[in-house]
């Protein structure tokens, strides 16, 4: 086996030649003295008034006659969101309901209270089915 030569990492000496050097010998105007500052306010502040198409649908199949309205086709939210939006949906209608597989269900008959709600924040809802 040979020893391997080590590499110097100390740094060694400093750089002699400055790239901005040459400039400071010209007569350069100084920077604008009021920039255009960009708006302090956030567009992540407003709430977003296209979110996109969301489908609310009445469905009674397979849930021992009971209705529920099931929400769908939510676009570019994750389930933290969705879930504060069913959570709002039940304690307006007084109902209960969750989040399953992407959708969210409200128990009962609740399309109109469930549409103003999304329309508030920002969806565009869509009676869509029966």
């Amino acid at each position: 086996m040979s020893k391997k030569k080590r590499i110097d990492t100390g740094g060694g000496q400093s750089l002699s030649q400055n790239p901005f050097g040459a400039l400071d010998n010209l007569d350069l105007p100084s920077g604008p003295t009021d920039p255009i500052l960009p708006s302090t306010e956030s567009k992540r502040s407003k709430p977003n008034k296209n979110r996109g198409r969301v489908d609310i649908i009445r469905q009674k199949a397979h849930r021992g006659g009971k209705t529920v309205t099931v929400i769908t086709a939510f676009k570019g939210i994750g389930l933290p969101e969705k879930e504060a939006l069913a959570k709002k949906m039940q304690t307006s209608c007084g109902t209960g309901g969750t989040v399953k597989n992407g959708n969210i269900e409200i128990q009962g008959d609740q399309r109109e209270k469930v549409a103003t709600i999304l329309e508030e924040a920002g969806f565009r809802p869509v009676f869509a089915g029966g």
